[in-house]
């Protein structure tokens, strides 16, 4: 009989700043609290702090930063040395440096609901991962390009990792299932200080010193999403199995933006949301969002749903966000 990986306590790491974040980061909050009373760890907000990088003030507003507290976060400035307002998505590699060093650790986007016991989810934090739910958004196929081996490799060599070892072998050569690739929704690690270390110094060199291979590829916004399968890889991880099947599923929803979230998310996360942005102390915060007032209050996450069928949803996100454009029910 398997024996079934025995769960041990972790914190849950997110960006928030002023603007959309910190309105998804009240969400996730707020479903974390209501949906998984037994979590253990500590809920760490990490918040971008003023400086050259940020030439706005990236703080997260006073009345958020009380109802988020309000909720058990924990709000942890960290200044960005890399990144910064060039590269929001940075963030998610920098702000690593707000949790304790040695402790298992779980990154979730902003645009994640909670919905159901997280802290019971058998993570084995020894071999990172990270999550599955992705399209073959890169590399880019172009007229001139070497291909995925050879862009892939080109990266594994110049961190001095073993390529073939990542390959799904499974899948066919030259198919982007092939190619170690996760969506950088979530991802997962036994220590915060190691894997932020690496996730930095590799994201560093890529951005700014690429390989030939990748002349042509680009790097913005999947800069992160290209260097996380090294990292993974690098710290002994790999592809999630079906333990971690919740992740993505009854346990988490990355639901990206609100009219996504309606369209082709399930019964339990629409319903979820809607209860939330109606606790009555939040519905004055959450109105400042033209997403949430749209969607949720003035009833047009309803028409979004409506357009679609889900279980025979369009193959490709993109047309999801085409269709919903169309029909003037885009909201961020």
């Amino acid at each position: 009989m398997a024996r079934t990986k025995a769960k041990i306590p972790f914190n849950i790491m997110i960006v928030a700043q002023a603007g959309r974040l910190q309105i998804e980061a009240l969400f996730l909050a707020a479903s974390l609290r209501r949906n998984a009373p037994g979590f253990a760890g500590r809920l760490v907000v990490a918040e971008p702090q003023p400086g050259p990088l940020w030439p706005a003030d990236p703080r997260i507003d006073p009345s958020f930063r009380t109802a988020l507290e309000g909720f058990g976060a924990e709000i942890v400035p960290f200044t960005s040395a890399h990144f910064g307002a060039s590269y929001p998505y940075g963030n998610k590699i920098e702000g690593l440096s707000c949790l304790p060093a040695g402790e298992p650790f779980l990154f979730l986007d902003t645009d994640t609901l909670i919905l159901g016991e997280i802290g019971e989810v058998p993570f084995d934090f020894a071999r990172p991962t990270a999550s599955m739910r992705r399209e073959g958004t890169w590399p880019k196929e172009e007229l001139y390009w070497p291909g995925y081996t050879a862009i892939w490799k080109s990266l594994y060599d110049r961190f001095g990792l073993d390529f073939a070892s990542s390959l799904d072998l499974s899948q066919p050569d030259e198919y982007w299932q092939r190619y170690l690739y996760f969506n950088a929704g979530w991802f997962c690690g036994a220590d915060p200080a190691e894997f932020g270390a690496r996730f930095t110094r590799y994201a560093v060199s890529v951005r700014d010193d690429p390989p030939p291979e990748l002349v042509i590829q680009p790097l913005d916004p999947w800069l992160d999403q290209v260097v996380l399968p090294l990292v993974i890889h690098g710290l002994g991880g790999g592809r999630p199995g079906p333990e971690l099947d919740g992740m993505d599923g009854g346990i988490t929803c990355h639901y990206r933006a609100l009219p996504l979230l309606y369209a082709r998310e399930s019964d339990r996360a629409v319903e979820e949301l809607d209860t939330i942005a109606n606790i009555q102390p939040l519905k004055r915060l959450l109105r400042e969002s033209e997403a949430v007032k749209k969607m949720v209050y003035q009833g047009r996450g309803a028409k979004a749903r409506a357009l679609f069928d889900r279980a025979n949803l369009p193959p490709r996100e993109q047309q999801i966000r085409s269709r919903l454009k169309a029909d003037g029910l885009w909201f961020r």
